[in-house]
């Protein structure tokens, strides 16, 4: 064990985040804390870490162990760059560098008498560099940095003049060099693109210490950790697997404790009848009867009533108008920014009830497409136009048209006016606004609180096609899952862009990667994405190589395939996968009944019957032809 929490409490006020948490990390284990928003999770991290102290309860971290935390939000600062930022991480190595370099030149010119002792100092310190790996730490620098998105060119960039997200990423790089025994992450792929969180998954397996993530992404978590510590109501629960093992154990806990609590208050119900019918007898034995129920009941442990689940939710979405079904056509559309092209000559089409995934690294330019899409910036070159009776609903987290002297609940109701009560706060409670915040003025919600309601006004909209651009930042796993079963029913058309892996594998029917300044389409989902992705790219987006030889002619004829060709070309290429793997079943079908027929002919009453030889004589004729048919068209479909 590395690291324990034993009964710790917190609250605030008279609100009690956190009660009686106990649970343990072992020494290279992968965890999860995860709970709803406002559940306690940071403010757990931050009792860990000592930053805040527990009202009761400790925090044992084992003896000798070194403990690390990342915030969801970093105040670095100062003239430093990013390279020499993340490189204060090495400060040991590169201190023990600087006195390996001072004895070589102190041994240059040293006294015989001395030069033993300065050999002994070097022999002892190079050995220890070179066991701390001293000699690779700035590739390792390197290599983390690319790994979370940075490219060479960005190395020189002052840290005063980063983003919040770009100087998160430079924390979690820090972190990660210095290699402490337990590693606390809030968020950490909040501000990472799909490579960088890719990446991070890969170097969080294979990290030599112990991990506790706080994190929404439910595709990260299944793939990173083996244990789930959950926060529910104030509750702490330790669960083995990754999410989706999770997710599985807490419905069916959830649904037994749900029928013990409704058993037992049909319990209490049916006592408390009997009771009252035995005082209305009002004797004296019957009293005593219903006394005798009555102290019963009062010893009785009560169940809580399990808190309810947000799952069970619906929004029901519905375009008023139906499109025609060519949505969206866009024709060599291109972007550049001085110094930096984002895309050149795309082209693709959205047709009716398509859900479109648009991916790619950070700084590529999918953002840009969405507003050329709505008219916020203009391309260079290129056209779109938008198909018959096509209404766009528009989600741009920069770009929300909120009024900041309403409360949230007049935000929507004054906006949509046929909307009951009720409806309403079901709407706001799927985005995590629920009781009294309903009434809270625009004006003090902070960005991502703006966000989520804007979403919620776009969900109740009448738009036919939806353009969202990070529809799940800022929403809990509960909240995406009831966005992702609104958007799988909705009958119109949506495209979005998102690093929500699990949210794209739920939702989308088709994915397009902007990637080398090219468009590649892949159509299916996430899972399909990943399995295509290097064969795809190679031949619609390959990179460019000043050295290319003749011999990729090909290839390049190819990545200038129009939209069209290229969809097409996919859908050829599924139908004949599908139409090979059907040929297989048919001729191994047709393979076991001509050994069956085989079998049945040896047997006596068949041999001696010319009747039945002369029956299955004929059918392994008709299988054989069938099976040089079979066989030839396999051929050409393997080829």
């Amino acid at each position: 064990m590395i690291l324990a929490c034993q009964n710790v409490t917190k609250s605030f006020g008279t609100n009690e985040i956190i009660r009686n948490a106990s649970f343990h990390i072992e020494e290279r284990e992968k965890a999860a804390l995860i709970g709803i928003n406002g559940a306690g999770k940071s403010t757990l991290l931050k009792i860990i870490i000592g930053e805040m102290s527990s009202d009761q309860g400790e925090v044992i971290l084992a003896k000798g162990k070194t403990i690390g935390y990342l915030a969801q939000h970093q105040e670095l600062s100062g003239h430093l760059t990013i390279y020499e930022e993340v490189l204060t991480s090495k400060q040991e190595l590169i201190e023990m560098e600087r006195k390996i370099r001072e004895l070589e030149k102190s041994m240059k010119s040293c006294p015989k008498e001395e030069l033993e002792q300065l050999l002994s100092s070097y022999n002892r310190l190079q050995h220890t560099f070179e066991l701390m790996n001293g000699y690779a730490y700035r590739s390792e620098v390197t290599g983390v940095l690319k790994g979370l998105g940075f490219g060479e060119s960005e190395f020189d960039k002052q840290i005063s003049s980063l983003s919040g997200g770009q100087k998160t990423r430079v924390a979690l790089g820090k972190l990660l060099l210095t290699k402490p025994d337990i590693i606390l992450l809030d968020e950490p792929t909040n501000h990472l693109d799909m490579d960088s969180i890719a990446w991070l998954e890969t170097y969080l397996m294979n990290y030599n210490g112990a991990v506790l993530i706080v994190s929404h992404d439910r595709y990260f978590l299944d793939r990173v950790v083996t244990k789930v510590v959950e926060i529910d109501n104030g509750k702490v629960t330790s669960f083995d697997g990754n999410y989706s093992s999770y997710s599985q154990k807490k419905a069916m806990i959830r649904e037994a404790a749900y029928h013990a609590w409704f058993n037992q208050q049909q319990e209490i119900r049916h006592q408390e009848e009997v009771i009252t019918k035995l005082r209305s007898f009002n004797r004296e034995k019957s009293i005593r009867r219903a006394q005798s129920r009555e102290k019963m009941l009062d010893k009785m442990e009560v169940l809580e009533k399990p808190t309810s689940v947000r799952s069970d939710m619906r929004i029901s979405l519905e375009p008023r108008i139906t499109s025609g079904n060519d949505v969206l056509t866009v024709e060599h559309l291109s972007k550049s920014f001085p110094g930096q092209m984002l895309f050149n000559d795309l082209n693709f089409e959205i047709k009716r009830q398509e859900k479109v995934a648009l991916i790619g690294s950070n700084g590529t330019g999918k953002t840009t497409i969405l507003k050329i899409l709505n008219e916020v910036v203009k391309p260079d070159a290129g056209t779109f136009s938008l198909g018959s009776r096509v209404q766009i609903g528009y989600y741009d987290q920069e770009h929300q048209v909120l009024h900041m002297d309403k409360t949230i609940f007049q935000e929507i109701s004054d906006e949509y006016p046929y909307l009951t009560n009720t409806e309403i706060r079901n709407v706001l409670a799927a985005f995590l606004f629920t009781n009294d915040d309903v009434f809270q003025p625009i004006h003090t919600l902070s960005g991502g609180e703006r966000g989520r309601v804007s979403l919620a006004k776009l969900m109740l909209s009448n738009a036919n096609f939806l353009i969202l651009d990070e529809p799940t930042n800022h929403l809990d796993i509960v909240s995406k899952e009831i966005l992702e079963a609104a958007l799988r029913d909705y009958t119109g058309t949506v495209l979005y862009v998102s690093h929500d892996r699990y949210f794209i594998n739920q939702t989308a029917t088709r994915i397009l990667e902007l990637t080398n300044q090219n468009l590649v389409n892949y159509i299916g989902n996430y899972d399909y994405y990943l399995e295509k992705k290097e064969e795809l790219t190679k031949i619609y987006a390959p990179e460019e190589s000043p050295n290319a030889s003749a011999n990729t002619e090909t290839e390049l004829s190819s990545s200038k395939l129009d939209w069209k060709a290229q969809k097409e070309e996919q859908a050829r290429q599924r139908k004949r996968e599908n139409e090979l793997k059907k040929t297989e079943k048919r001729i191994e079908e047709l393979e076991n009944r001509d050994s069956q027929i085989d079998e049945e002919m040896s047997r006596p009453e068949i041999a001696t019957s010319a009747a039945e030889c002369v029956k299955r004589s004929k059918e392994k004729a008709a299988i054989a032809s069938e099976l040089e048919i079979l066989y030839e068209k396999w051929e050409t479909l393997a080829e």
